[in-house]
């Protein structure tokens, strides 16, 4: 997920809905590094940032444990040094167009992000197992999201509904990718 940004697309749709954002007022960027894990501008223009070890350890523990501070020895501290320079990119739609299908399946809103993860979920275990190509998944995910987006999910049934029918899809859209190998 990491390598097809579809995880930061799920991060955004995150963003939007934990702290009540527009998708808009949400930018999100590539870190090649993962020092940096979170940063919150706020209104007068500073940053605050949450750094640390590219794991997602320290990030998990902090959320898990709010509002109080846990210590874990055994987590490494941070070194400014080893994480200097600190660069950025803008996120290259192009280059990862599971971003986009992400984000766009986020700003459709109802059952879009719900088929997007499971058909994304689908897709990976389907590259993991040489049954599609890096760039095929992005083809699956979205025809399953262009399918399957504009169900509706008034309740937690329906959510698990729509994530069966999306894995479903999905993986009849990775089967039709291997009858064309065989022909």
């Amino acid at each position: 997920d990491s390598a097809t940004l579809a995880n930061k697309a799920l991060e955004v749709i995150e963003a939007h809905f934990l702290y009540g954002l527009p998708y808009d007022r949400i930018e999100a960027v590539v870190h090649p590094t993962s020092i940096i894990h979170s940063f919150v501008e706020f209104v007068d223009g500073s940053v605050l940032a949450q750094m640390g070890e590219p794991t997602m350890e320290l990030p998990i523990l902090c959320a898990l444990s709010w509002p109080q501070r846990r210590v874990d020895r055994e987590l490494h501290t941070f070194d400014p040094l080893r994480a200097s320079p600190l660069v950025f990119e803008e996120v290259d739609v192009d280059r990862f167009p599971l971003f986009r299908v992400g984000t766009d399946a986020g700003r459709r809103g109802g059952a879009a992000p719900a088929v997007f993860n499971a058909a994304n979920e689908v897709a990976v275990a389907a590259f993991l197992d040489g049954d599609v190509t890096f760039f095929e998944m992005a083809d699956i995910v979205e025809n399953t999201v262009a399918e399957l987006g504009d169900r509706e999910i008034p309740d937690v049934q329906s959510v698990e509904r729509v994530d069966r029918a999306a894995r479903e899809m999905a993986a009849r859209f990775v089967g039709s990718r291997l009858m064309e190998e065989v022909e």
